[in-house]
């Protein structure tokens, strides 16, 4: 609420001295209200795009966009914010806008790429991908390379795009707990629980590397937790996750064991654990 008083005051002060200076002071005024309201205008989008709630953002964006049409930084913001919202389907066509922008970058590409992914669309993902130049090396786009080379089954490629994108940047929990689940769905545990831990000791809050980490122990038929930070209701969540391992791989008495101790741990009343037994003592 304060901001207005700032700008209000600041430009009265441009008036004044502009006042005592020369005819053309009349112009040093309206600049100066100019740089205001710039600077004004971008710190309130970095804000929209980082705090704002993503509907809020999108309804803000989607204003400023219609207003200015030619500022790719809006339809940038616009294209973010559809994102972080989760609407996808609407934010591909947007970040195709702000490609076709003359101002468009290469980082928007992989951000196109990106969304196209997100909306399901690997093959379009793939051509995006391919039309930048290999001299555009990022971990967003190492990342997505890496994506798109699991999807394809392309294994030995997989590997060597998520090496290169661990190696890009300073917070690989997240690419890290990505390979690792691709591991595992080769059939290969041992080495996703390798990642899974590594993934961990990057980011021990990260939930779903614990939850993968106890997938892949339960497929080698490993039904002990590991020794990872976890709350009260994380443990729950964690036996709960292994006795169905257990299920699956035909241990109904250890699965049936592992849902008790869970329905135990929860500190609430743990309606999955629960229904998973009912299921086998039915």
């Amino acid at each position: 609420m304060r901001h207005p008083v700032t700008v209000a005051l600041c430009a009265a002060g441009v008036v004044a001295l502009a006042g005592c200076n020369a005819p053309s002071g009349g112009n040093d005024v309206d600049r100066a209200l100019a740089d205001i309201n710039v600077v004004d205008e971008s710190n309130l989008n970095e804000v929209m795009l980082s705090a704002a709630d993503p509907a809020e953002a999108v309804r803000y964006f989607t204003r400023a966009a219609e207003q200015q049409p030619d500022r790719i930084d809006l339809r940038r913001g616009l294209a973010k914010s559809l994102v972080r919202a989760g609407r996808n389907a609407q934010a591909v066509p947007e970040w195709e806008r702000v490609t076709a922008h003359e101002e468009a970058t290469q980082e928007d590409e992989v951000s196109l790429a990106d969304a196209l992914i997100r909306n399901d669309d690997w093959e379009r993902a793939e051509e995006v991908l391919d039309a930048i130049p290999p001299t555009h090396e990022t971990f967003r786009r190492y990342r997505l390379e890496a994506m798109v080379a699991d999807a394809n089954e392309d294994w030995e490629t997989a590997d060597s795009f998520y090496e290169t994108a661990v190696g890009l940047t300073t917070q690989p929990a997240g690419v890290l707990n990505n390979w690792g689940y691709s591991k595992l769905t080769r059939g290969e545990p041992a080495e996703a629980e390798r990642l899974f831990s590594q993934a961990l000791r990057e980011d021990g809050d990260l939930f779903t590397a614990k939850n993968n980490l106890v997938l892949a122990r339960g497929a080698q038929g490993r039904y002990t937790l590991p020794v990872i930070p976890m709350s009260q209701t994380e443990r729950a969540q964690l036996l709960h996750t292994l006795g169905l391992s257990a299920v699956k791989r035909g241990d109904v008495a250890t699965g049936r064991g592992l849902f008790r101790d869970a329905l135990d741990t929860h500190p609430q009343h743990f309606e999955p654990a629960a229904r998973s037994l009912a299921a086998l003592e039915g």
